[in-house]
């Protein structure tokens, strides 16, 4: 394990953006298995491994790449590490860019899934009020769908604002996204669900 952390230290130094994207993608397809696996309960014969694919896909190419950008242009635009800084950066981070990536990934999603763009629209309809209202863990109600299994996501217990503090006040530039992915296993699960119920 010392190994492997050494080794990721040495590629997050040589090459942050091919790390970041490497752990992102990884931990998205962890995600997916997890919500194939143990919500969706479909058992190794039923499980998708495209479906896997595809998420991994979507954290190498869009999900580590446009986070750690987005994570220098924020140290860029509110510079410096104090808690007051910290609390803006969430604050932008989870009011102004969650919003605007959220729609992004349930569009790149929704097109890796084969929908036309007339029911890639319907199912962002659909999904993305319920999805950003679990990103604020704020419960939107029972919609008369099927709901998301609240012992894993409770909508009671605050993530992201919490989680986005702490990382902007006492984590690395670098290690910023790793620490993300690392407490979206369970988001990432929920992404992965959300995406893929037709």
């Amino acid at each position: 394990m010392a190994a492997l952390c050494r080794g990721y230290g040495r590629l997050l130094a040589r090459r942050p953006r091919a790390a970041q994207a490497l752990t992102a993608g990884a931990l998205m397809g962890a995600g997916d298995v997890i919500a194939q696996q143990l919500v969706e309960r479909k058992g190794l014969r039923g499980h998708q491994g495209r479906r896997t694919v595809k998420m991994m896909a979507i954290g190498f190419c869009f999900v580590g790449p446009v986070l750690g950008s987005w994570y220098k242009v924020l140290d860029r635009l509110i510079p410096g590490a104090t808690k007051a800084v910290a609390v803006k950066k969430m604050v932008l981070d989870q009011g102004g860019f969650a919003p605007c990536f959220l729609g992004c990934f349930l569009a790149i999603a929704g097109a890796m899934n084969g929908l036309s763009v007339q029911e890639n629209w319907s199912k962002i309809q659909q999904d993305y009020v319920d999805a950003l209202l679990t990103n604020y863990c704020v419960s939107a109600g029972d919609s008369g769908s099927p709901s998301w299994p609240h012992t894993c996501l409770s909508p009671e217990l605050p993530i992201w604002p919490p989680v986005q503090i702490a990382n902007f006040y006492f984590v690395p530039l670098n290690h910023r996204l790793a620490v993300v992915q690392c407490v979206a296993i369970v988001w990432n699960c929920y992404l992965s669900w959300k995406a893929n119920r037709m």
